[in-house]
């Protein structure tokens, strides 16, 4: 599994991903390996390992080559989330969403490490559905619930699709003109749409150049 992370969360996320690994697969996690450039060195976080039976491996100081399926894996996130963004001309500050669509995407793709299975059917064990999968960044109108709305308001939100949801079965959708965040199922997709086309001209950005004076009376 691939997983993007701050250096300051690697000690809290490496926990919750151990007792969540070894909960579902019956497995136990035996070793962690890292680059030696210093920032995993931490006297708490190596005696939670040594009091859990994890060996620690490192790389060699200015040496990534050693740790090669890492760094490659890092590049090719960086790459496809860079394609992602300027096919719907997402702004940068979406670049974290951006990684987490694609590290959610590249976890239910097919590779040839687990022969052929996705990463997601072998850590799961059993087959994936993707018909939920959509465009990132393409518009998305969220539907507004009854007791959300009265008679006359409108019974969907004009949206951008963001990624999806790790803790509810839903989609993330961001609305420029509130501006918020909100998840839900009941969403209907554009996906030949985008940020820059559509949503644009919808918060009045580029209003001044439209603007027409008739001097004619």
């Amino acid at each position: 599994m691939y997983f993007m992370k701050e250096k300051n969360e690697v000690f809290t996320h490496f926990q919750n991903f151990r007792m969540l690994a070894e909960k579902q697969t019956r497995l136990q996690v035996k070793c962690l390996r890292s680059d030696g450039g210093g920032e995993y060195f931490s006297n708490e976080f190596t005696t939670y390992l040594k009091m859990h039976g994890i060996q620690r491996q490192f790389t060699c100081r200015y040496t990534p080559q050693q740790n090669g399926v890492v760094e490659r894996k890092n590049r090719h996130i960086a790459e496809v989330v860079r394609a992602l963004m300027v096919d719907k001309s997402m702004p940068h500050h979406y670049w974290a969403e951006a990684i987490g669509t694609i590290v959610y995407i590249m976890n239910r793709t097919p590779t040839v490490v687990v022969h052929g299975m996705t990463l997601e059917e072998k850590y799961r064990g059993r087959k994936l559905d993707l018909s939920h999968l959509k465009v990132f960044g393409c518009i998305a109108y969220v539907h507004v619930p009854d007791e959300l709305r009265t008679k006359l308001d409108p019974k969907a939100k004009k949206c951008v699709f963001i990624g999806y949801s790790l803790e509810q079965k839903g989609y993330k959708c961001y609305n420029p003109v509130t501006p918020k965040m909100r998840v839900s199922r009941d969403v209907v997709f554009d996906e030949m749409s985008s940020w820059g086309a559509d949503v644009k001209d919808t918060i009045g950005a580029d209003a001044d150049e439209h603007v027409v004076v008739n001097n004619a009376g």
